[in-house]
């Protein structure tokens, strides 16, 4: 129970910084849609499918993995910040549970990064996207999970490095393999057979395939199962490394 009473203390406290600035929301949506209005139109002659129904399909729940992905990763910066002006030093002298440090600011991110997908997803539905609602909110679950274990990692990194100089890098190092091996953009259907190999070693390969199984109405496609389970495996982990990380920087 104090666990539970003291990331909704965080949690509030997080959402309530959130709101006071909520242009924030925004600018994390305005790329993904620049990507959605021209970029996607491309997809239909390239994909060679039959429909712009079928080429959003494809396209926006890469685009929405992608979001969580990124928006997730970069979430440590302000946590340096947090640490430069002194807040995670004051919270050595709180009784507050230093699972709840985390666990308050990762759900933020998650809320904030469903917040972004929702808006996303409707504007998509303007360009004929269709989903069935009980696989939007799974697809939202898969969501959820990615920006859990992201953001957890990036907290635990910036913990780690305590600097903006060193934090870029590290997280820019490991995005750019993950976009370009999860078949984010495109499926990775077209790639030669080597590179799709390399690419099932991605986890997020996983999560995007299921992702997009879910919006093409797959719903028993062992994509779907595989994904949140392997998502829902790395969070617990990220979440678990992030804690002790927190606990070792709150004494």
């Amino acid at each position: 129970m104090k666990l539970l009473r003291d990331t909704s203390l965080i949690f509030q406290r997080q959402m309530q910084l959130l709101l006071r600035n909520p242009v924030w929301i925004f600018v994390g949506v305005f790329q993904p849609v620049m990507y959605l209005l021209l970029f996607a139109p491309l997809l239909k002659p390239a994909l060679q499918v039959r429909s712009n129904a079928e080429a959003y399909e494809i396209f926006v729940p890469g685009l929405l993995v992608l979001l969580a992905i990124f928006g997730g990763l970069f979430q440590g910066f302000g946590l340096i910040a947090e640490l430069r002006a002194g807040v995670i030093e004051r919270s050595r002298v709180t009784p507050v549970s230093r699972l709840a440090l985390l666990l308050g600011r990762s759900l933020r991110d998650v809320v904030s990064l469903i917040a972004q997908a929702v808006i996303i997803t409707l504007l998509a539905l303007l360009f004929d996207l269709r989903v069935v609602l009980g696989n939007l909110l799974l697809a939202y679950l898969m969501l959820a999970l990615i920006s859990l274990m992201t953001s957890a990692l990036s907290y635990g990194v910036a913990l780690a490095v305590k600097s903006e100089d060193a934090l870029a890098p590290v997280m820019n190092t490991v995005a750019q393999p993950v976009l370009l091996l999860s078949g984010i953009l495109l499926p990775l259907t077209f790639a030669p057979g080597w590179l799709q190999g390399i690419a099932d070693w991605n986890p997020f390969s996983w999560a995007v395939d299921g992702t997009r199984a879910l919006f093409r109405g797959d719903l028993g496609s062992p994509d779907v199962w595989q994904g949140l389970l392997i998502m829902a495996a790395l969070a617990a982990v990220a979440v678990g490394w992030a804690a002790r990380m927190f606990a070792k920087s709150v004494r």
